[in-house]
C-alpha cells in the first residue's frame, strides 16, 4: 500500500462510564502508529439496536492512516481489549466497540473483516456523526451520507452536550 488513507471508525460504549471510555479510546487511536486523527465527532446517545442494556454513547472519527485495513482492525481490537471488551453473544452491551466503517474506496467481504460496515449504512447513530465531520461522503454502493441519514432519521439518536 503507498500512503496514508483515509478511514472512519465508528465508537461505542454502553457499559460502565460510557462517555470516559471514548475519550480515553479516541486517545489510543490517536496514538496508533502511521495514524493521524483527523477529526472526530461529537458524541451521540442512542438505544441499542436489535438487544437490550443502557443507551449507547457513539461517536465517529476520521483517520488517515498507513495501516492496512487488516492492521487496523487488529489495533482497534487490542484498544477494545484494554477496556475489557467481552463477546459472549451477539449485540452484548460492551465496555468499547471499535468499527472499521469505511477504508478509502476499498470494497471487501470476507470473514474478519468487512468493508464497508456491512450495517453501517443503516445505522442513524453511525450515519449523523458520520455527517458531521464527513459532509458529502459517499456511501460506497448505497449514496450520500445525508440521504442515508434522513432515510433513517425515525431511529432516535440524540447529540450529547460537551
Amino acid at each position: 500500500m503507498t500512503g496514508p488513507r483515509r478511514a472512519y471508525v465508528g465508537l461505542g460504549a454502553n457499559l460502565g462510564d460510557a462517555r470516559a471510555t471514548l475519550q480515553q479510546a479516541l486517545v489510543r487511536i490517536a496514538a496508533l502508529p502511521r495514524t493521524q486523527l483527523v477529526s472526530r465527532s461529537s458524541l451521540y446517545r442512542s438505544a441499542p439496536v436489535d438487544a437490550g442494556g443502557p443507551d449507547f454513547v457513539n461517536a465517529v472519527v476520521e483517520l488517515s492512516t498507513g495501516l492496512d485495513p487488516l492492521a487496523l482492525l487488529h489495533a482497534l481490537q487490542a484498544i477494545e481489549q484494554e477496556h475489557g471488551r467481552e463477546r459472549p453473544y451477539r449485540n452484548a452491551p460492551r465496555t468499547l466497540d471499535l468499527d472499521v466503517l469505511l477504508y478509502a474506496d476499498i470494497l471487501q467481504a470476507d470473514p474478519v473483516l468487512t468493508l464497508p460496515h456491512p450495517r453501517g449504512h443503516e445505522r442513524a447513530f453511525v450515519l449523523q456523526p458520520l455527517a458531521e465531520i464527513a459532509p458529502g461522503l459517499q456511501w460506497p454502493g448505497r449514496g450520500a451520507i445525508e440521504a442515508l441519514a434522513g432515510a433513517v432519521a425515525h431511529q432516535p439518536v440524540e447529540k450529547l452536550r460537551p
